[in-house]
């Protein structure tokens, strides 16, 4: 399998800093995606009323392992896949505005977050002198996280429709989901 990362990012013998840049590799691939676009007509609200919560893991090909089209879902992914209070109004928002009935969540294994604790905060304190206003929200087990983060949407007064929260573990390893139950 090609992967970007197997792909140069800057020409045969540049100086690093001299050559395009990722973000302009990333331009010219659109103006090729753009130049064979056809707007496919769809509205905002997503086909099978559903929002997918994960972590922006760069092995997670989300559409893919769950067989998904362009306009099925709501994707809002972060750092762990954690439901913080911005996750809270996405998901507000794609219920209420956006007609999305169900909601999955998906953490998975190795994630670096658990690698990670609050000393990260204290860290960037100290090196730019000002404490971050969000928490970094590591966890060392990835089952009790994923059971934290169905009992937050499952609790928030902002959210219309909690009766079809599910969590999940991808395994980056064998592309598998296993479900977590929320007990």
């Amino acid at each position: 399998m090609t992967t970007s990362a197997s792909v140069p990012t800057e020409p045969e013998g540049a100086i690093a800093g001299d050559g395009p840049t990722v973000t302009d590799r990333l331009v010219d691939a659109n103006q090729q995606y753009a130049a064979a676009f056809t707007d496919p007509g769809m509205d905002a609200r997503p086909v099978l009323h559903v929002a997918v919560v994960a972590c922006m893991d760069a092995r997670l090909d989300l559409h893919a392992a769950l067989g998904l089209e362009l306009g099925d879902c709501h994707t809002i992914r972060n750092a762990g896949g954690v439901v913080t209070d911005d996750v809270i109004r996405s998901l507000t928002i794609s219920q209420r505005a956006l007609g999305t009935r169900s909601i999955v969540l998906i953490h998975h294994t190795g994630c670096g977050l658990e690698s990670l604790t609050e000393d990260f905060r204290h860290d960037l304190e100290m090196e730019v002198g000002q404490r971050p206003a969000w928490a970094v929200e590591a966890f060392r087990d990835v089952e009790q996280d994923v059971r934290q983060s169905m009992q937050r949407v499952r609790t928030s007064p902002f959210l219309l429709h909690t009766d079809d929260v599910r969590g999940f573990v991808f395994d980056v390893t064998t592309g598998l989901l296993r479900e977590i139950d929320p007990v």
